[in-house]
């Protein structure tokens, strides 16, 4: 089957990454597949891998970029021979949409979250022949937003490579100034006005943390976005805080760390790592705090894609006393079953699975 890919950019990020490990796997399975986008640092992993990347300008609403995206799409439709079309964003979807009507090319689509809905952008928004919801509220959001027929819209969900992601001894320091004798509490995250929520939060109780734990801790607070400058402004006073910018490592910074905070992708690559994991996500996004994750709270996780949408905020004396807890924790024992649940539900075969039978016309 020939397959075409399209999303807004390669640059890393939660659905980026998406796109790339189900790229590699429908890959590794035999089909031919190519990626388009707007290009970004993750282009390089699909060409590594056999995927052919296809430039369009498809991050912005620019009308000449639109059009310029539906000729290419076009092109590449017809000279590929392209099978099926995937969109991974709401704009590359409205653009797809147009494009597979006139070349009579099956489309689908995988919806990532709960986006900013108007009346205008009701009626540009195109969800395909057939969709995939990341998780089940997703799925209820899109048929109660969409009037999508329930019969086709299915929920996936975001594969994990385990190969890269796994417990593992790295000898290297990896340029970051890491304190041997101090536990380490990692976070990732797009550090945007509105995803740095967590991050703040942690910065602001590092001190407690520091002072209250046995041996002291590390916080260390892994992405990039326009707010990081900020939030390098709230660290400077804090001697444990270190924000590493953008990193394509993460599977390396995660095996030095004790204990992982955040939501989402993220947060499952922890857990494939072995990481007892905190869930707590940003209030402008409407994530709210989970807490500790354990088999007891699978479900409720599972149900959100790890997102935490609609619980409580996050509170910071709660957060504080959570990751003191864990720091006494059997944290061996957490890791190995946290990594058993993404080995069992969130592989990348399993996510190519989800797409090829989305596929079948």
């Amino acid at each position: 089957m020939n397959i075409l890919l399209v999303t807004m950019e390669m640059n890393i990020g939660g659905a980026e990454t998406h796109v790339l490990e189900l790229a590699k796997e429908l890959k590794n399975q035999g089909h031919e597949v190519y990626v388009s986008s707007a290009g970004g640092s993750l282009v390089a992993e699909l060409e590594k891998n056999g995927v052919t990347h296809v430039y369009a300008p498809l991050k912005d609403k620019k009308i000449a970029h639109v059009f310029s995206s539906m000729k290419i799409l076009k092109q590449t439709i017809k000279d590929k021979k392209i099978d099926v079309v995937h969109a991974h964003a709401r704009i590359p979807g409205a653009i797809c949409g147009v494009v597979c009507k006139k070349t009579k090319t099956h489309f689908v689509t995988t919806i990532h979250g709960i986006y900013r809905v108007n009346a205008i952008l009701k009626i540009i928004t195109n969800w395909g022949e057939k969709t995939l919801a990341v998780s089940h509220d997703i799925r209820e959001h899109a048929i109660k937003t969409y009037k999508l027929n329930p019969d086709n819209i299915k929920v996936t969900i975001n594969g994990i490579n385990l190969e890269k992601f796994k417990k593992q001894e790295i000898k290297d320091d990896l340029g970051i100034a890491f304190n041997e004798e101090k536990k380490k509490i990692v976070h990732v995250s797009r550090l945007d006005e509105e995803s740095s929520d967590v991050a703040k939060s942690l910065i602001s109780i590092a001190g407690e943390l520091e002072e209250e734990s046995e041996n002291g801790v590390q916080i260390i607070i892994v992405g990039s976005g326009s707010y990081i400058e900020k939030l390098k402004q709230e660290a400077a006073s804090k001697a444990n805080v270190i924000l590493t910018g953008a990193r394509k490592d993460i599977e390396k910074i995660l095996n030095k760390a004790d204990i992982f905070v955040g939501v989402s992708r993220a947060a499952l690559e922890a857990m494939a790592v072995e990481l007892p994991i905190i869930l707590v996500g940003n209030p402008k996004y409407g994530q709210g705090y989970q807490g500790i994750f354990d088999a007891q709270s699978l479900e409720m996780a599972k149900n959100t894609n790890f997102t935490c949408r609609g619980l409580q905020e996050i509170n910071k004396e709660t957060l504080k006393n959570d990751i003191l807890k864990l720091l006494n924790e059997n944290k061996e024992e957490m890791g190995k079953y946290n990594r058993s649940v993404v080995m069992s539900e969130y592989s990348a075969k399993k996510m190519a699975s989800d797409a090829l039978e989305l596929y079948k016309f």
